[in-house]
C-alpha cells in the first residue's frame, strides 16, 4: 500500500469512528521484540497501520549492507503477524509524510525512544494525535542480533 491509498483508507476508518493506531520502523531483522512492540501498539487502538521504510531510507539510516532483506518480503512478513492490519512502504527517512497521510489518533514507538524525542512527534501533536512509547523494556536491538550473528559465525 501506498501513501495516497492509506490516506484514503484511514479516510474512511476514520468516518467508522475506529481509533487509528500508526507504528514505524525499519523492521530490517525482524525479532521478538518488534512483535512486542507491534502486539502493545495494537492495543491502543482499533485499527494498526505499519510504516516499513524502503530499501533505500534503510540504507541511509543503517549504512552499508542493510537492508538485509528487500522491502517486499518485510512487508509480507509484517502483514502475516496477528496485530497488523496495513503496512505501507515510505521511502523517507522519517514518517512525517506517513503520519500526515494517515492521521493517526496515536503514533507508537518502541522503547529505544522518549515519548519528546520521537522524531515525528511534533508533526503527530500538530495533527492532534498522542505519542505512545510501547514495547518490551528488555533491549531486543536489532544492531546487537546483527553483531551477535556476525561473532559467532563470522
Amino acid at each position: 500500500m501506498n501513501l495516497a491509498e492509506a490516506a484514503a483508507l484511514a479516510e474512511r476508518l476514520r468516518a467508522e469512528r475506529k481509533r487509528i493506531v500508526l507504528a514505524n520502523g525499519c523492521f530490517d531483522l525482524l525479532h521478538v521484540g518488534h512483535v512486542r512492540y507491534l502486539e502493545a501498539a495494537r492495543r491502543l487502538g482499533d485499527v494498526l497501520f505499519v510504516g516499513v521504510n524502503g530499501d533505500a531510507a534503510v540504507a541511509r539510516l543503517k549504512g552499508p549492507g542493510r537492508p538485509l532483506m528487500p522491502a517486499a518480503e518485510r512487508v509480507e512478513i509484517l502483514a502475516a503477524l496477528r496485530p497488523v492490519d496495513h503496512v505501507v512502504v515510505f521511502d523517507e527517512d522519517t514518517a512525517d509524510l506517513l503520519v500526515a497521510a494517515v492521521r493517526p489518533d496515536v503514533h507508537a514507538k518502541g522503547t529505544d525512544y522518549r515519548p519528546d524525542a520521537v522524531p515525528e512527534g511534533a508533526t503527530v501533536r500538530a495533527l492532534g494525535g498522542e505519542v505512545a512509547v510501547v514495547g518490551d523494556q528488555k533491549d531486543h536491538s536489532t544492531r546487537d542480533y546483527i553483531a551477535l550473528i556476525v561473532e559467532r559465525f563470522g
